[in-house]
């Protein structure tokens, strides 16, 4: 198995389902097309992979014709998105892209405004209500910021450095931290995020051609497409990966593998919202999840790969990290397949 891929928190599905069940919509069948259990939802700590959460993503857009899942006041009609992107490929620089991209949108969206501001070397994306903001509207709104930012990375060809995501409410997970690479700031006037104004003078190198292999991927590539693979974190997770059926190394060892000291390593982990020994454990659950989702290994196996030496343990572990037991993962997902 290649190095496995990030997951996706439980509460993100009970999220993104509030728009359909808000319509009073039988949630199962949705579940039911991206293979994911109903029994999950009941688990606070459960996992999905991104695949299942972007079939999940395509099966709400189509059941409901709105390329926010029924979260507004009135829906964005499915090809939004496309008709939008085919606008911003003929842009010549990300200011203009995201300027054309925020007044397109604007003529779309009652319920909130998306706004771009420069000043002192800074630029803003801030995302402002026009609405007294529920759980469905706050939602809709860090998705856009997320799809924003994903999508402006794609247009420039490169990850955009952040200095910093603004909340202004809710419960942040180390997922948000992780995508972002910047730690969140809670408590703030509106969701946004920043970053170096230079950023904004990068020419758009993107493509009519290009776009449509883009497009065809989506929504999968806005949820996972420019993480930044050359960023600390990621760096660290392909070295534990190569050593995950033995004893993982330690800070130490990581650091000396890095040429840090690893009070450099902490403070750089800290800086984007990371831990090592949180490091360690994600990536040991997401491959366990990896291979209980797409192997047919017994559980022993499964434990062995992911470098436990004992089935109890690593059973007691997923346990921990997912809310249920590995056997009770695999049956629960393969029955929501059938």
């Amino acid at each position: 198995m290649t190095s496995p891929h990030h997951t996706v928190a439980i509460q993100q599905v009970h999220s993104i389902l509030r728009g359909a069940q808000h319509r009073g919509l039988d949630v199962a069948p949705l579940l039911a097309r991206a293979g994911i259990s109903p029994a999950l939802l009941d688990s606070p700590l459960a996992r999905i992979s991104q695949g299942q959460y972007a079939l999940l993503i395509r099966a709400l857009r189509r059941t409901l014709r709105d390329e926010f899942w029924g979260m507004l006041s009135r829906p964005v009609a499915p090809g939004s998105f496309g008709q939008c992107m085919r606008q911003l490929v003929r842009c010549a620089t990300l200011q203009e892209a995201l300027r054309a991209g925020f007044a397109y949108y604007h003529l779309l969206l009652a319920d909130f405004t998306p706004r771009l501001t420069v000043g002192e070397g800074t630029a803003r994306m801030q995302f402002v209500p026009r609405t007294a903001p529920d759980a469905r509207l706050d939602f809709a709104i860090k998705a856009y910021m997320l799809f924003s930012f994903n999508a402006a990375s794609w247009l420039v060809a490169r990850r955009i450095p952040l200095l910093g995501v603004d909340y202004t409410s809710g419960v942040t997970s180390s997922d948000i931290s992780r995508v972002y690479q910047v730690p969140v700031r809670q408590a703030q006037a509106h969701v946004g995020l920043s970053f170096d104004a230079r950023w904004l003078e990068l020419p758009v190198v993107q493509s009519p051609q290009s776009l449509r292999e883009y497009l065809a991927g989506s929504p999968a590539n806005l949820i996972v497409k420019y993480r930044d693979n050359s960023n600390l974190t990621e760096r660290i997770r392909r070295m534990l990966r190569k050593r995950l059926g033995g004893e993982l190394p330690s800070l130490e060892e990581v650091g000396e593998a890095l040429a840090v000291t690893p009070q450099t390593l902490r403070r750089r982990l800290r800086d984007e919202g990371r831990g090592f020994q949180q490091i360690k454990d994600e990536l040991r659950r997401d491959a366990a999840i990896e291979f209980l989702l797409q192997t047919h290994l017994p559980l022993p196996e499964v434990a062995n790969r992911v470098g436990f030496s004992e089935a109890s343990t690593f059973h007691r572990a997923f346990k921990q990290w997912t809310g249920v037991a590995p056997g009770e993962y695999r049956h629960s997902h393969a029955g929501a397949e059938r």
